[in-house]
């Protein structure tokens, strides 16, 4: 299978059309693909992986900036860190393909993974992805930033789902919203608290010292 391609230039690039693009990433891929199992049992399928760019380019500055011009490319972290990222998405993008069980295209980007996400999926009949945040949370903290970006820029229809896992949250856990409606029961008097208001001060008589 082809290495990662690089960042395309900037510019609207349309996707897939007519097809269902499956986000997969290290944590969630087997939700995802199990989704794409179920609501879209008949449509074409690309499986879309994106390895970070940050974390290689990091490594590699680091390494310039410590030796100069005479460092050897060979020992570069960065560029070793690519080709380890290249391999592990390889293996991902084939099992996930083996769970889904059928005929599918595969993906292998690189570069700002939400920015490859929302240009790959331009166009495509649907976007699965998986929940990456805080998973005992619903609402904005169950989403990485990654994901958020995705679900608000996708140029098409997002199907966002719950990873498994003995982690996932169970909706019968989440708290319900306090019912207003529903009488309480009154509290109990403070210390010197009557049920009685206390009664008004009496006047003093005219002259009255």
């Amino acid at each position: 299978m082809p290495g990662p391609t690089p960042d395309p230039p900037a510019g609207p690039a349309p996707g897939p059309a007519a097809k269902v693009v499956v986000w997969i990433t290290e944590s969630t891929w087997p939700a995802c693909v199990d989704a794409a199992r179920v609501w879209a049992p008949h449509d074409d399928i690309v499986l879309l992986h994106v390895s970070d760019d940050e974390v290689a380019a990091a490594a590699h500055h680091a390494y310039a900036g410590l030796l100069g011009r005479g460092h050897r490319p060979e020992r570069d972290p960065g560029a070793r860190l690519e080709a380890l990222s290249g391999t592990a998405a390889a293996d991902l993008l084939e099992a996930a393909a083996h769970r889904l069980g059928r005929p599918c295209e595969l993906l292998d980007h690189y570069g700002r993974v939400e920015r490859r996400v929302v240009r790959a999926a331009a166009g495509a009949k649907l976007l699965i992805c998986a929940r990456d945040g805080d998973r005992t949370r619903p609402g904005p903290h169950s989403l990485g930033r990654a994901t958020r970006f995705v679900v608000d820029h996708a140029r098409c229809p997002v199907l966002l789902v719950w990873p498994q896992g003995p982690e996932g949250p169970d909706a019968t856990e989440f708290p319900e919203p306090a019912d207003l409606s529903e009488p309480h029961e009154p509290h109990e008097p403070l210390e010197g608290e009557g049920s009685e208001p206390p009664a008004p001060p009496r006047p003093h008589p005219p002259g009255a010292v």
